[in-house]
């Protein structure tokens, strides 16, 4: 494949032949029921994410000359329209270097899915700086594997349980659920501060936005917001710690944290907008308390995807997968 050559000036630079012109890419059967963007990223390896959304938004983007949206549906036979895009060579080449074949902690497997422990630190796909994630190296380490789509995404730097369906039949019904809030979702999450034990439901909507640099960043927000999206957050205090001011740490709290629904940085926000910020977290914690926290063993976010419930797509059983705590969580703790 050729790549896209940086020159010393702008018009020595030569398209990517493979993106360079319009593209009207067939939806076949493994395509369908994906949402557009996802479908778009895997066929523009190696396009970065923000310019992926760019060009949805614009509108040159359309699903049988139709205009669309990023979570609009393609079904089968589906026709689609994608425009041209530049692609850098240096973003190319780690585009066309495969992920390295790796197995995670399996906690259920059977022939519709399976349910691993996703260690903190590892994306869950590639994209926005980040070459690979759990689903590229999954799909190495197994080549046989037909089919290997994720179900839900964890952020980075979230542990714990994550979905992957081994058939497009289980991965429509179990995202279904998810889009339905027909699962349980419960998080373990060490906040500083004494948590209220009467506080015990947010409901407070969120707005996302994009910082300069086009870092996603959400916040609380108000009803009246056009751009609100209800958030809602079940809190219950599963321990309570006391200060260590020898170590310099305040009073924190373990809470179980279950959401019914699924925002972006929902916990992470809701959490913070109530005084009460993830340890470790460096986006919405308290950033004079994550600078001491290495020293005493938290070198992450303490937050881990610890529950999960859900109908299985084939057998409609309700299924429940448990993730304890990564050692280095449940130390900090101990």
């Amino acid at each position: 494949m050729k790549h896209i050559i940086e020159g010393k000036q702008p018009q020595e630079r030569t398209p990517n032949p493979a993106f360079a012109a319009v593209r009207l890419i067939e939806v076949d059967e493994d395509g369908a029921g994906q949402r557009l963007d996802n479908f778009l990223m895997r066929h523009l390896k190696g396009v970065p994410k923000t310019h992926v959304y760019r060009i949805i938004r614009s509108g040159e983007v359309r699903i049988n000359k139709g205009r669309c949206q990023a979570d609009s549906r393609v079904e089968a036979g589906d026709v689609v329209r994608v425009p041209p895009v530049r692609i850098s060579e240096k973003v190319q080449e780690k585009a066309d270097r495969p992920a390295p074949a790796r197995e995670f902690p399996i906690l259920f497997e059977d022939e519709h899915l399976i349910a691993i422990d996703k260690p903190a630190g590892v994306a869950v796909h590639g994209g926005s700086g980040v070459s690979f994630g759990v689903i590229e190296q999954l799909r190495q380490a197994r080549p046989q594997a037909k089919f290997l789509e994720l179900v839900h995404r964890l952020d980075r730097e979230t542990s714990g349980i994550l979905l992957v369906a081994k058939k497009r039949s289980a991965l429509t019904k179990l995202q279904d659920q998810f889009r339905e809030r027909e699962t349980g979702k419960t998080y373990l999450a060490l906040v500083s501060g004494a948590w209220p034990a009467n506080k015990k439901v947010i409901d407070t909507p969120l707005h996302k936005y994009l910082l300069p640099d086009g870092e996603r960043r959400v916040r609380v927000t108000t009803p009246d917001d056009p751009d609100a999206m209800r958030a809602l957050t079940l809190v219950k205090v599963r321990s309570q710690h006391a200060p260590r001011p020898m170590q310099g740490l305040p009073a924190m709290s373990l809470l179980e944290v279950t959401i019914k629904t699924g925002r972006t940085h929902q916990i992470r926000v809701h959490l913070s907008s109530q005084g009460h910020g993830i340890a470790g977290d460096d986006k919405y914690g308290d950033f004079d308390l994550n600078k001491r926290l290495p020293k005493q063993g938290l070198k992450r976010m303490f937050l881990h995807a610890w529950r999960l419930q859900f109908n299985h797509p084939a057998t409609q059983e309700r299924i429940e997968i448990r993730a304890e705590l990564p050692r280095e969580l449940a130390d900090f703790v101990a």
